[in-house]
């Protein structure tokens, strides 16, 4: 039976992904802040199957709880952080642009660290079968692709987690760590994260969200932007020039 960690579990895109591996017959640790959401989904698919963990990934604590659940399942086949917070925020309400580098950032660094180490030490301890390798995957966005307007800190703290990962991807060739990892780039999807009072062009429901990010880690994929009308927009983000883009002001999502 496959594992998985899914921190980040209770609602969006980190649920979804965590039902649809349940139901293809893999054992799965779930974290978030909403603990009745996560009982929820235990009491559906049963215990056995089922780990949960109510955890804040601001705290602190939630390494030692990342451990506990570590301990409780072994070594994971899968862990997905998709905790992750976002707002416009043009006024820069200093608490706004700090809760998205707390959770995005400094949340993921914590808990992807721990998983991190934790496979480097089991490696080297040989608990890992010579083929084995950790998938860790981060729901970053193609919001990371270059700095935006009016969401300051979300579209900083985004390519922040892209960089990371590509850093760790780097460390982890030269301390022969058996991980891959996928830093999963969605655009507008369907979730609570979405302001209901605005428009949001090309939306993607969660549901063939979860599809897309599935197939992505089952081929292993390094990069996974969905789907193709993203892939041309980041492309053609991509090729416009830094001050060209500073003067764009008719941009609002």
């Amino acid at each position: 039976m496959k594992k998985a960690i899914i921190i980040g579990a209770t609602s969006g895109i980190g649920r979804g992904v965590a039902e649809a591996l349940i139901e293809q017959g893999w054992q799965v640790a779930i974290t978030g802040r909403r603990i009745a959401a996560l009982e929820q989904i235990q009491t559906k698919y049963g215990a056995e199957r089922v780990l949960i963990a109510q955890m804040d990934v601001r705290s602190p604590e939630s390494s030692a709880i990342l451990a506990r659940l570590l301990n409780q399942l072994g070594t994971p086949d899968l862990f997905l952080y998709s905790a992750g917070i976002g707002w416009q925020n043009r006024d820069l309400v200093p608490e706004t642009e700090l809760s998205m580098v707390a959770t995005n950032c400094e949340g993921m660094v914590r808990l992807v660290d721990e998983i991190f180490n934790h496979v480097k030490q089991e490696a080297r301890a040989g608990r890992l079968t010579p083929k084995q390798r950790v998938h860790i995957a981060v729901i970053t966005s193609v919001a990371g692709t270059t700095g935006m307007g009016s969401a300051p800190a979300y579209s900083a703290t985004k390519k922040m987690q892209s960089t990371y990962i590509s850093a760790l991807c780097q460390l982890a060739r030269m301390e022969h760590v058996p991980v891959r990892f996928s830093d999963i780039r969605p655009g507008f999807v369907a979730t609570e994260i979405l302001n209901p009072n605005k428009h949001y062009p090309m939306t993607m429901s969660c549901e063939k969200a979860v599809g897309h990010i599935l197939r992505g880690l089952s081929r292993h994929r390094r990069v996974i932007i969905f789907d193709w009308r993203f892939k041309l927009l980041v492309l053609f983000w991509k090729l416009i020039p830094r001050p060209i883009w500073e003067r764009i002001t008719f941009i609002k999502n």
